[in-house]
Parts: structure tokens; sequence; C-alpha cells
């Protein structure tokens, strides 16, 4: 049996993962990731925005994949449903804020093997391609076996390990589920007309039907239907499928061809009831999972990632225990406010499209409303979204640890 140490251990290699591991490693914290090598190709994309995109670039990775990326310019919403009560269309521009765009939008299969280069290339990052097994805690450490039986011991444990976290039911941290009767179908699609940068999102009864740009005239879809209409959607052949996408899109960008690699997934909301305990703290899905709205979910555990690595490392130059209870307790603390609003946020907007009770649906349409009209609002809001007041750890403002 192998064993070895280290001073911090992340678990799972997913986006959340990476960046812990990364910056606490490039700030010179003996890190070790713990691993499986992806199985397959990851059709998915990731819409990151402009702090995790600020984020990246500080940790070198960003360079190595941003040719292979497309720019959200604009965001525009439209009530597609046929409700009496509708909203208006509004449109988000990033130009209002001074930005270049919201954020950009990437297939993993590009921007996973960027992190992976960066993760290697570091000489504090030690790379164990497994899965952890078993995770113990103790009073000054942490142990945790690997499937195929390496152990090894650190001061603290960040656990990216996914919504079935080994790590969240070692520390004893109990999570709050509510799923809906929502499914959502993710595709990569070619169409005929120019997309201009534009993130186009439909409301429709049963959830967003979203279309974000990839370079070139590709886009991404979120569709998210009712379950068993999903299960007839997918049946459909690509011919047929296009052309339902079209439907739907309103052909506004044209003739559609779905490419290869369709995705489904049945949609809920976890949060936990703490980020951290001695010893543990959680990143990512381990933390909470969102429905894929507003491109709210991936980000949240970005800036999980930013804010643990910050507080690791300011420990770290200061000769403390990484692991203690008052770093844990303080990332708990600094994460709180920013995974409670987001979750609430995205949870009223989808109980709005999916409820027939009208002074719900008037209320979504008088925010919307006020939000095209009142530009202040509109820039407030817009700020919110890509950097939020309540989370604005240095790496998401593009400063090194």
């Amino acid at each position: 049996m192998k064993s070895s140490s280290a001073q911090c251990l992340v678990i799972g290699g997913g986006p959340a993962g990476l960046t812990a591991a990364t910056a606490l490693a490039s700030a010179g914290v003996e890190t070790v990731l713990v691993a499986a090598p992806a199985a397959g190709v990851d059709h998915r994309t990731t819409a990151l925005l402009d702090s995790s995109v600020k984020a990246l670039t500080a940790l070198d990775v960003w360079e190595q994949c941003c040719a292979e990326a497309a720019p959200l310019k604009a965001i525009r919403i439209i009530d597609d449903t046929r409700r009496l009560l509708r909203a208006p269309e509004v449109l988000f521009a990033a130009e209002e804020i001074g930005l270049d765009a919201f954020g950009q939008n990437i297939e993993n299969r590009r921007l996973m093997p960027a992190l992976e280069r960066r993760a290697r290339a570091l000489a504090s990052l030690t790379w164990i391609e497994d899965q952890a097994d078993v995770v113990q805690v103790a009073d000054t450490s942490a142990t945790i076996r690997t499937v195929a039986g390496t152990v090894i011991t650190a001061r603290l444990v960040i656990g990216a390990d996914g919504r079935h976290s080994l790590c969240r039911a070692a520390a004893g941290i109990a999570v709050a589920r509510r799923t809906y009767a929502q499914t959502a179908l993710t595709f990569n699609l070619r169409h005929a007309r120019q997309h201009h940068n534009i993130s186009t999102e439909f409301h429709t009864e049963t959830g967003p039907f979203t279309l974000v740009p990839l370079p070139g005239r590709r886009a991404s879809l979120v569709f998210v239907v009712h379950p068993d209409e999903a299960r007839d959607l997918i049946k459909l052949s690509d011919c047929l499928m296009g052309e339902e996408i079209e439907r739907r899109s309103h052909s506004i960008l044209g003739g559609i061809e779905v490419e290869p690699g369709r995705g489904v997934f049945p949609l809920s909301v976890e949060t936990t009831t703490r980020c951290g305990a001695p010893r543990i703290v959680l990143v990512g899905e381990a933390a909470h999972t969102l429905p894929p709205i507003g491109a709210q979910g991936l980000n949240l555990g970005l800036r999980d990632a930013a804010t643990i690595a910050e507080i690791v490392v300011t420990a770290h130059r200061e000769g403390a225990d990484i692991g203690a209870s008052k770093v844990t307790d303080q990332y708990g603390r600094m994460r709180r406010a920013d995974i409670i609003s987001r979750t609430v946020a995205v949870d009223v907007l989808n109980r709005s499209l999916l409820s027939d009770f009208l002074p719900l649906q008037a209320a979504r349409g008088l925010g919307l409303f006020l939000l095209g009209r009142a530009a202040p609002l509109r820039r407030g809001a817009m700020r919110e979204g890509v950097m939020p007041f309540a989370s604005q750890p240095r790496l998401m403002r593009g400063l090194a640890l």
C-alpha cells in the first residue's frame, strides 16, 4: 500500500477541482489532486462569466484555449409562453456596463485540456489518477484511501467530487434536495445565420430554451422540457431534431444541423447546510447544484475554488493550520450569501416559468419590464450577474494570489 502526505488534497477533476488545485499549487501550497481520467468526449459547453475568465487568465489557463471560445456580447430574453400575462423582450448588452462581453462560451473538450495541462505543469501539484474510496477525518488531518489502495494524508481536503460527494458524507454535512418535473436536453448546433455573439433565451411553460454562441455559425443549446416530452424528443433523428429546434427558436438562426453528442439531465436544486467542517470544505456540485439558468452553476463553483484558494494561501503564508476550524468556518461564511442568493434567484425564476399562478406571472413580467425600461436597475442587475457583490475573491478580479 502506497502512502503519502500533502498540505492540501483536492478530490475531483472537474473545472472547480482543477481550478482550486491549480490556484493552490501556483501559490506554492503543496497539493495532491485525486481524479480519474475523463471517460469519453464531453460535448457540453461552459458559459464562463467575465470574472471566471479573469480567474483563468490569472492562472495562465485562458490563453491556451481562448481562441476556441465565443464572446457573449449580449443576452436577449424572450417570453415565448402562451399565457395571458407575458413579459416584454429584454436585451442586456455588455457594453452598457463597460465590458466587451459578459463572458465566453467554450466547449468543455477545449476548456478541460487547458486546465489539465496547466495543472500538470506545476511543481507543487501531484496528480494521482484514481478515485477516492474512503475519506476519514481526524483532529489534525484528514486521510483518504483511493480505489487502488493509495493512502494520502493532508491538513485540508477540498471536496470537488460532485453531487454524490464522499467528502460531504465524511464531514457529516447535510444536503437539501428539490427535484423539478423538468429534463434538460443539451446539444451543439450548426446554423445558417449569424448569431452576432448574442445569447438568446426563450422562456417557455416548461423552462428555458437557450441558444448560446460558439465560434463561427455554431451554438450550444440548453432545452428544458417535461420529462415525458424529453423521452419523445430524444428519439428524433438529427434531421427531425434540427427542424424541431428551428421551429422552437422561430428560425432566428435559420436552418439547424444537430452535431453529435446529445445530453439528457434531470433537473434539481441541491444546497448543503454548510460548506465546510474541520479538515474538509466543499466546492462546486459537492456544495450546490442549480438548474442551467443564467450560467450560474459552474461559475458559482469557480468562485468557490477561488475563495478557498485565497483563504488557504493566506493561512499558509502566515504559518497557520490550513485545515483548522478557523479556515473552514471562514470559507463557509464567505460563500454563504453568494450561494443562497444565486440558488433563490434561479429557483424563483424557474418556478415562475412553470407556475400558472397569475400573480407570480405578473411579478415576473413586471420585473423584466422594469429591467428593460430602467437603465440604472438593468446595469445593476448586469453587474451583479457578472461579479456578485457578495463574492469578489482576488482571482475573480484577475489578481494573483
